[in-house]
């Protein structure tokens, strides 16, 4: 990975090395069940307990409305599922169009299961307007999920005022805060629920976690042990709690120092980018998450663009990871209005910690005869 460049963040990140050292005595030494009374059982869970107090203090939450999970997707499942079966009186739940497959597909599935389900659409930048929140509201409406910032094209939410007229109204709001995390404030008095996975940030994969706001009703998705307070059983996985508190104060700790540089990268991208004919940036200008740029080319597809970008040692995704091998367009590109013919031909650039300026400038040479070599090929032309 050393020759690589790697500009696929937005799907995962490295872990740093500050992180694995910390994981490692809870592979090596300090491996107790942190159930266990023996020292070493002792030690785990003070190691978990540590961590809800990092990430306690860094959002300005209890430690104890903290619920450690396999990742985001089991996170807004919990969230999403978990309140829906926790009401009593309340069948009707609002999303956006261009959430995460984890928060749409969970939804769509509490259709299934006698629900009701009002998806509101976006704008062309990919904002969603509170108004149509209030509007798609009904008396009957136990939860509102809308993502912080999209992670296929960065587009920052105004989750604080829609929280709020959630709250107006007695009803439950959550947000994916996968991509935001660390990246951008957080209004964490504007939600009910949120949810993080570590390995975005840096972090180890296959841990994450929910914020679930004292008071509030969840149903488990898993029954066993009890653990974390009833409401997710199993037994914890230490060495990656660990590693997701360790990533926390990494990304915190760093915060104005690297997000003052993925936006400057962001810049630098969206200006050399657009000098490329038949090329559109996807996504607000402005409103938009530091690390994340969205382009789409005509008369290329995104995955032999992929595909040659690799070649030169560079490593980038058409959208977001979970959904790369499936053919068809980016749900995201549809909603904001993207053409099917340039949705087939995105590029999604994501930084991270560990992008350089050389490496920014590495892609940037590279890309224009990319696209050029692709187009000599194409059956179609710019401008058809």
């Amino acid at each position: 990975m050393n020759d690589v460049i790697y500009l696929d963040n937005s799907a995962t990140t490295p872990v740093e090395e500050p992180v694995i050292e910390a994981m490692l005595p809870y592979l090596r030494t300090e491996y107790g069940n942190a159930s266990s009374f023996h020292g070493s059982g002792r030690a785990a869970r003070r190691a978990i307990d540590s961590t809800r107090e990092i990430i306690a203090g860094h959002l300005g939450i209890l430690p104890e409305e903290i619920v450690f999970t396999a990742g985001a997707t089991e996170a807004n499942n919990l969230a999403i599922i978990g309140s829906a079966y926790a009401s009593t009186n309340r069948k009707h739940i609002v999303t956006s169009s261009i959430e995460h497959h984890a928060v749409l597909h969970t939804a769509e599935w509490l259709r299934t299961q006698g629900f009701e389900l009002t998806v509101v659409d976006v704008d062309s930048t990919g904002l969603v307007d509170p108004e149509a929140i209030r509007e798609a509201i009904r008396d009957d409406t136990l939860l509102v999920s809308v993502m912080a910032g999209n992670n296929e094209i960065g587009t920052i939410q105004p989750i604080g005022e829609i929280g709020r007229l959630c709250k107006e109204r007695g009803i439950l709001f959550h947000s994916d805060a996968v991509q935001a995390y660390g990246k951008v404030d957080l209004p964490m008095d504007a939600v009910d629920f949120l949810s993080i996975s570590a390995h975005k940030f840096h972090g180890p994969k296959g841990v994450g976690f929910l914020f679930a706001r004292k008071g509030t009703k969840l149903t488990p998705l898993l029954h066993g042990g009890g653990h974390e307070r009833g409401l997710r059983s199993g037994t914890e996985n230490v060495p990656g709690i660990v590693g997701l508190g360790a990533a926390t104060e990494l990304v915190f700790t760093e915060h104005d120092e690297i997000t003052t540089r993925m936006k400057r990268f962001r810049e630098r991208l969206i200006d050399r980018v657009l000098q490329i004919a038949g090329t559109r940036l996807n996504g607000h200008r402005t409103e938009c998450l530091p690390h994340i740029a969205n382009f789409s080319f005509q008369a290329i597809e995104g995955e032999s663009l992929i595909m040659r970008l690799d070649e030169h040692g560079i490593m980038a995704s058409t959208g977001s990871a979970c959904s790369s091998p499936d053919l068809e367009a980016s749900h995201v590109l549809v909603a904001i209005g993207v053409p099917l013919s340039m949705a087939h031909g995105s590029l999604r650039i994501s930084t991270g910690r560990q992008t350089t300026d050389a490496e920014i400038e590495t892609f940037l040479d590279a890309l224009p005869q990319v696209v050029e070599d692709l187009r000599a090929i194409s059956p179609f032309k710019v401008g058809e």
